[in-house]
């Protein structure tokens, strides 16, 4: 009886132990499940601009590369970005794109009016 008590007491020790890791793993993993993000901060869609010069900025999470308008750019360690671009007069499209280490993209597009 004692051998039995003892067998179960290993056996609830080790399958708590491997639980808790494949939670672990999961939480840990959910980064990669969820791919890169993109928020753009300034300018927003459908803004009228009066000033040629504009400057892109925003935040992005879980990725490895990132491209404005097919240029890369740099963001800092937190995951901010900011970058300038020249508009021409009229209607114009921003894109920004980025690719996490898996290989998943994102793209925001920004519509934005130069008058």
């Amino acid at each position: 009886m004692n051998k039995k008590i003892n067998f179960l007491l290993k056996f609830g020790a080790i399958l708590i132990l491997v639980v808790g890791f494949a939670f672990y793993g999961l939480y840990k993993a959910e980064v990669f499940r969820e791919g890169p993000e993109i928020t753009v901060n300034k300018p927003q869609d459908g803004q009228v601009l009066k000033n040629s010069f504009a400057e892109i900025s925003g935040l992005a999470k879980n990725i490895s590369s990132i491209s404005l308008d097919g240029r890369s750019i740099f963001i800092d360690e937190k995951g901010f970005f900011k970058e300038n671009l020249l508009l021409a007069k009229g209607y114009n499209i921003i894109e920004v794109q980025a690719v996490d280490k898996f290989g998943k993209k994102v793209k925001k597009i920004i519509r934005v009016v130069l008058k």
